[in-house]
This record gives structure tokens, sequence and C-alpha cells, in this order.
């Protein structure tokens, strides 16, 4: 016989859902105002990596980035909530996975402290609305490839209930190892949908990013209209240099942008290139309204 939850229990679940609902529609009531005062066509959730932006405190960051339209900030540890929070802004991925880059998924040794950091985080992110927590294969180091996709397979398998408890999705970041990441196991496309195919749950997909997959394999247009169920998240940035993503560098984003939007995609792109101008801010806002298609 199915038991049902004692009726204080059972309403102070229904009040937490309903807070989370009520803060991811003020944040997105928020974000949306911000697009249309920006000029922003509204067809994109505009985000960025606060990292390329070290010389800028958090705070003014986010005042800042509602003012240019966007919607998210990626890249952004739970104890940081609070502040996007008041700038109506979302996280739209969650950092601070132990072992970082290089120590991830790929060796069973660092499965514990992985699952343990999901375990506490995604109830977390869960309640504040959010939905993406990255994640990293790890470094090579002598391991071949089919081993490493069981081994970041098994480790997967057990922080997707976490992750589908809590309403959340796991995210694997693709990264090139030719240029700023030697011997990272998830540097190709075709390694990562088979990571995904062999975990076989949606709660976990991958972060294709369009400056380190161009610099490994290119064809960037076909392999998101070939790709685009198992991407979560797009990440920018300007090939060569990870610089600004104008007429200086390969890619031509406009188009890129109008592939990812033409698959039906409903998530976030952030940008991720390091500003060389001298107006960092500047370059962020050219950036977003070279994508806004």
């Amino acid at each position: 016989m199915k038991r049902s939850l004692p009726r204080r229990t059972a309403i102070k679940s229904i009040a937490t859902g309903a807070a989370a609902i009520a803060t991811t529609q003020t944040i997105s009531q928020t974000a949306n105002a911000a697009h249309h005062k920006s000029g922003l066509k509204g067809n994109v959730n505009h985000s960025a990596c606060k990292w390329c932006y070290k010389g800028i405190e958090l705070e003014p960051f986010c005042k800042a980035a509602k003012e240019i339209g966007l919607k998210g900030v990626d890249l952004i540890n739970v104890e940081d909530f609070p502040t996007l929070q008041k700038h109506g802004l979302a996280c739209s991925m969650v950092s601070g996975i132990p072992g970082g880059i290089k120590n991830g998924l790929n060796r069973i040794e660092n499965h514990d402290a992985i699952i343990q950091f999901f375990e506490e985080v995604s109830p977390k992110v869960g309640a504040a609305g959010y939905k993406n927590i990255i994640c990293f294969s790890g470094n090579r180091d002598g391991m071949s490839d089919r081993e490493g996709l069981i081994n970041c397979a098994k480790g997967l398998r057990q922080i997707v209930p976490i992750a589908k408890k809590h309403g959340v999705t796991i995210v694997m970041e693709l990264l090139n190892s030719k240029v700023n990441h030697a011997d990272y196991m998830c540097d190709l496309s075709k390694w990562g949908v088979d990571l995904c195919e062999a975990t076989g749950a949606e709660e976990f997909k991958l972060l294709y990013d369009i400056y380190h997959m161009q610099i490994m394999e290119g064809d960037v247009i076909a392999t998101i209209r070939k790709f685009h169920p198992y991407f979560a998240h797009y990440h920018t940035g300007g090939v060569p240099g990870r610089h600004e993503i104008d007429n200086t560098q390969e890619l031509y984003y406009p188009a890129i942008m109008e592939a990812i939007v033409e698959t039906g995609y409903k998530g976030y792109v952030a940008q991720e290139f390091i500003p060389a101008g001298p107006d960092p801010l500047k370059s962020l806002k050219e950036g977003v309204h070279i994508c806004d298609v």
C-alpha cells in the first residue's frame, strides 16, 4: 500500500517547490525586461562566463550584465547565487566540481568525491530553479579513450538519479587538447556523444564549446545540426586566440547562431572569450549582439 506523506511534510514540500518556481519566474521576468530594454531580439538566452572578467568584481559585473541584456552568468559556485538573484540573473552553469578539468570521471578513484559534490550541490541548484552543473572527463594520462568512456559512464550512472531527483542536468564540457588543455579526454564531439549514449539518460548532456571544437574538428554548423539533441549548453570564443568574436577571427558567429536557433534550442549561449580590447564590457556587449539572431 502506498504511504502518504505527513501533512506537515507535504505542506513544507509544496511551499519549497512554490518558492523555487516563484524565484525562477521572477528572474525570467526581470531578464526578459532587460532583453527588451537592450534591444535584443529574444531568440537567444544570452549568458557570459565570469572568469573571463577577472578584473571586475561579481556585483558590478552582474549589474553590467543585466544592462547588456544577459539572462545568466556561467561557471558560478552556489555561494554566489544570492548576488545573481539580486540582479535578476540565473546561474546558467554551476561550477565548483572537485578535481577540476584534469582529474575527472574517467578515473574510478575520483568518483566518490564527485558523487558527494553532486549530492551536496544538486538540491541547492534545483531549489534555486537552475539547471546545469558542469563536469569533466579528466586527462588521459596513458588511459585509452575506451576505458575512460567506460569509467565515466559508470560514475555518471551513479550521479544521474541524484540529478533526476532535483531536476538538474549533468553537463560535460568538450575541450580542445591541442592548444589549451593538453591530454584532456573529452576532446571530440563523437566521444562525448558516445558517452551520452553509454550513460543512457536525459540528465547527462554535453557543453559544446564552439571555440574548442573549431580547434579540434571544425565543421561546427554540421556538428550542431547532427548532434544538437546531446548539447545542453554552448560557449563562444574567437579562433585563434580565444578573444573577441568579431571579424578578427575565422568563425562567423551569426551563421552558427542561426543554426543553433533552427534546432529549437532554448538553453543558454555563454560568451567565453577573453577580451583583448581596452573595454571588456564593451567587447561583451558587442559579442552578445553578434550572437543575437
